[in-house]
């Protein structure tokens, strides 16, 4: 199988470019897309850093590009946008499209461990393969200076890939995670049918849980959160994770912004915020 990722479209975009590719995933078993946004070169010696977009529930790798307005800023600071998709498609697998809370399209960045959803492992996808093929087939890219964000399902993607790899990123920042799945209708659904009924297989996955085991933090991290969100009280439960970084004194600023949604409205609305925020750690 051809793994070598292939451009399929690209748009200039502020001075840059919004290149998406296609590839052959061995992790997922199954093709492949993502999107990267190249901000304009200054020189081709100069290398850019990356930062990881992880899309929420129903999500492909497009909604962010098309929608969050990130690649002004992205293009102002000099750093590359990388945007995977959310789960493996295509496979076929009995129920994958039955709801749009589970299956396709809502992977969770986990590693599946049920022998059903044994392809669900959107974790090593993001953390492993991703960066071995950027490596390999953009020299121009600097996957040693990563960052990593994300929204909703993705935030929480963002939250425990980065603290369960404090070495491999700078910074992480999120729009209305889900904080503390394990204690969610969300996370209660997804991990049980990926990951079974041992409710410590859980906390791996739960950044609220994670925060008391990986907390040398160097970098804030950052969180906005609409305070009209639909599903803030029952689904994203910030404030269990803001209590668990208060216990072991981990640097974190969540901002409750009046009025906001959970839409990309309000991506776009701070997103420059959030990106200033990685280049920051990516250019130290």
């Amino acid at each position: 199988m051809e793994t070598k990722p292939t451009e399929i479209s690209s748009s200039k975009m502020f001075g840059g470019y919004n290149k998406r590719y296609k590839h052959f995933s061995p992790t997922l078993g199954c093709f492949m897309n993502f999107h990267i946004f190249f901000p304009p070169s200054t020189s081709p010696s100069h290398k850019l850093p990356v930062l990881y977009w992880l899309s929420g529930l129903t999500c492909t790798d497009e909604n962010f590009i098309a929608k969050s307005g990130a690649q002004r800023a992205a293009s102002s600071e000099g750093v590359a946008l990388i945007v995977p998709d959310t789960s493996p498609r295509g496979l076929n697998v009995e129920g994958e499209s039955d709801s749009w809370d589970f299956g396709v399209g809502a992977g969770f960045y986990l590693n599946a461990t049920q022998e059903k959803w044994k392809n669900w492992r959107m974790y090593d996808y993001v953390v492993k393969e991703l960066p071995a093929l950027l490596l390999e087939n953009f020299p121009e890219l600097d996957t040693s200076r990563a960052s990593i964000f994300g929204h909703s399902m993705g935030g929480h993607g963002a939250l425990t890939v980065y603290l369960k790899n404090l070495d491999k990123y700078k910074s992480v920042s999120a729009f209305a995670p889900i904080a503390n799945p394990i204690n969610c209708p969300w996370g209660l659904k997804a991990f049980t049918n990926y990951l079974g009924e041992n409710k410590a297989d859980w906390e791996e996955y739960d950044a609220t849980c994670l925060i008391s085991k990986f907390n040398n933090v160097s970098a804030t991290i950052l969180i906005d959160q609409g305070e009209d969100d639909k599903f803030l009280k029952d689904q994203l439960l910030p404030h269990k994770f803001e209590e668990a970084c208060r216990k072991v004194g981990v640097p974190l600023l969540v901002r409750l912004q009046p009025g906001y949604d959970h839409s990309y409205y309000s991506i776009a609305t701070f997103i420059d915020d959030h990106i200033r925020h990685h280049a920051q750690a990516l250019y130290l």
